[in-house]
């Protein structure tokens, strides 16, 4: 176990770095939200991070919300309780402009109620997760102007193979997870159940302003919230020819919990949520190309108390990527997609045509892309993205990368104002690496950005006019400091800057990410992580209640009994620390998890 979970947390988080750790043969990640092609990390311009299946299991995060706040530049903020809506920022750019894929489904919601779910994402069965920062809209069009999370679930290997956990814990927490699958010379299946039951703790919780700001729900009469959640995933494959496989699959995530605002413990509110994701996909693989062939259909359904709001995304694509000489790879490729929000009866459709390139030369690496979209509400748009990154030697490099995005007006802003223009946006972003340590500069401008007039009665959006600019540092550490000890730290520090010279709302000025693992015990492995959480504002222009200056830290400790069993112990909050990520809603205390893995 010691070798095992050393070289994996070694090759999630080392991101291309190659070489400070060959002695123990790892197997290089390979990505491909980078350029819609298949990859080694090393090769990839773009400022890329990787979570591996083994840091998954290893670090037991709670769901995919948890993984991506470990972080560098990453923010999660939530509206309170298990399961409530999630809040991603990537270097300061919010949820509504960061596409979210789902095994290549776009996961984010059709009418754009709220971005992307992401408290709905159990965690159990997935293998990577990818998140490319800065603008993404050359590769994959609207709604990444902000990066792209690639979210890639386990794929079946060769014969039968099962996996079941289970975790109990604090809050009535009841987790059951279970995969089959079985892989053949004529295709493959995999099946996936997950269901998480969570008693939950009160989501309410008194403002800053209030007297009894400081005291959790429980403490003051509220109500526990608790939160259902039920995940089916069915995935089929069958080889036609040796080189040609046609492959399907369907998700359907089933999730209930109790809902309360910012201004009362409501016992009556509930929100039920119903989300289908089906896909159909043939690929054709010869020698020096493949050509791809998918329809994809994500469906967003959901119930709160009296209000009901249904939408729906119809996709269909056609690429291919040619490896027309040796370390080059072009992509060429079409996509059309029918946005619709049944329940106010509105819909667009976009069509779209990209074109993306990529070199390995002996020390340098260049990527373009271009990309064309034409919506049927909006202008023309034409977006893409330049990038380079140059090996002096095997421990120092360094990458910069430019990039062109838009993101259209949601059907939900719209709905409320249909005067909306798209925003667009440019980033920047330019970086150095010697050994263990990692220095990114960057910087987004996004023109004419689409606002939420805070207050309105009825609710309304507006274009701000002019440049709002998000930029800061990241840092980025990590080493084996002493013997079995592996240390991992991350600093960002981040300026925002709206029209009118505000800071914006609800992102960290400077946060810190810490980590140290230790593996010296036979079959053990002890982790001890955490976050600080700087200087932040639930208001623009530093109003609002104070919701940052806070650390939070967690442990974890794992066991392997032997090759088919393992188990772990989680402690999260360990110091109990009463904090609010946004103001009203509350954060867990401490609490504890306990669980136990089989695979055969």
């Amino acid at each position: 176990m010691q070798k095992k979970i050393s070289t994996s947390l070694v090759a999630s988080l080392l991101l291309a770095t190659t070489n400070l750790f060959s002695a123990q043969n790892l197997e290089p990640i390979t990505v491909t939200s980078a350029t819609k092609s298949s990859q080694s990390i090393k090769d990839v311009t773009s400022n890329v991070e990787v979570i591996t299946k083994e840091e998954i299991e290893e670090r037991h995060f709670s769901g995919v919300s948890e993984a991506l706040n470990s972080l560098a530049g990453v923010s999660v903020l939530s509206n309170g309780g298990v399961g409530q809506t999630d809040s991603l920022f990537i270097r300061g750019v919010d949820s509504k402009r960061i596409l979210i894929l789902v095994d290549g489904i776009r996961y984010n919601e059709p009418a754009g109620l709220s971005g992307a779910p992401l408290a709905q994402l159990l965690i159990d069965d997935i293998e990577q997760i990818e998140v490319v920062k800065g603008a993404q809209s050359g590769i994959w069009g609207a709604d990444a102007s902000g990066g792209v999370v690639n979210i890639i679930t386990s794929s079946a290997k060769k014969g039968l193979h099962g996996s079941g956990s289970v975790e109990t814990g604090s809050f009535n927490t009841q987790k059951y997870s279970t995969t089959v699958s079985n892989r053949t010379d004529l295709g493959y299946i995999k099946l996936n159940a997950n269901r998480t039951d969570i008693g939950g703790y009160s989501a309410f919780e008194a403002k800053e302003n209030s007297s009894n700001y400081g005291k959790r729900g429980e403490e003051l009469g509220y109500e526990r919230d608790g939160y259902t959640n039920n995940t089916y995933t069915v995935q089929g494959g069958v080889n036609l020819t040796d080189i040609d496989e046609v492959n399907l699959s369907y998700k359907k995530i089933d999730a209930k919990y109790d809902y309360d605002s910012t201004n009362a413990d409501n016992r009556t509110n509930k929100t039920d949520l119903n989300h289908f994701f089906k896909s159909t996909n043939y690929i054709h693989t010869a020698e020096k190309y493949n050509i791809k062939l998918n329809a994809q259909q994500s469906t967003f359904d959901r119930t709160q108390n009296t209000f009901k709001a249904k939408s729906l995304l119809n996709e269909f694509g056609a690429q291919t990527n040619i490896n027309y000489i040796d370390k080059a790879d072009l992509v060429l490729g079409v996509n059309k997609q029918n946005f619709e929000h049944k329940t106010d009866k509105l819909k667009y459709q976009t069509e779209g045509i990209f074109v993306s390139n990529s070199n390995t030369f002996d020390k340098l690496v260049l990527t373009q892309a271009l990309r064309y979209d034409n919506n049927s509400k909006f202008d023309e748009k034409v977006t893409g993205k330049i990038g380079t990154k140059y090996n002096f030697t095997d421990d120092l490099n360094t990458s910069a990368n430019y990039g062109t995005a838009y993101n259209a007006p949601t059907l939900s802003n719209l709905s409320y104002t249909p005067t909306l223009k798209p925003e667009t946006s440019e980033s920047f972003d330019v970086g150095l690496e010697y050994k263990n340590f990692k220095v990114t500069y960057f910087e987004n401008i996004i023109t004419d950005m689409i606002n939420y007039i805070s207050g309105s009665n009825p609710v309304k959006y507006e274009n701000l006019n002019g440049e709002t600019t998000l930029k800061g540092y990241e840092f980025a550490y990590k080493k084996d400091v002493l013997k079995d000890t592996f240390l991992n730290l991350n600093y960002t520090l981040l300026d925002t800057e709206d029209n009118k010279g505000q800071e914006l709302a609800r992102r960290p000025k400077d946060q810190v990410g810490f980590g140290v693992d230790y593996y010296g015990i036979d079959k053990f492995q002890f982790n001890v992580n955490g976050q600080y959480i700087g200087e932040r504002y639930d208001g623009a222009n530093k109003t609002g209640a104070e919701t940052g200056n806070y650390t939070v830290w967690n442990s974890v400790v794992n066991y392997e009994i032997n090759k088919t069993y393992s188990t772990y112990l989680k402690v999260d909050n360990l110091f109990d620390k009463y904090y609010q990520t946004i103001d009203g809603y509350a954060t867990a205390e401490r609490s504890a998890y306990a669980g136990l893995k089989a695979k055969f």
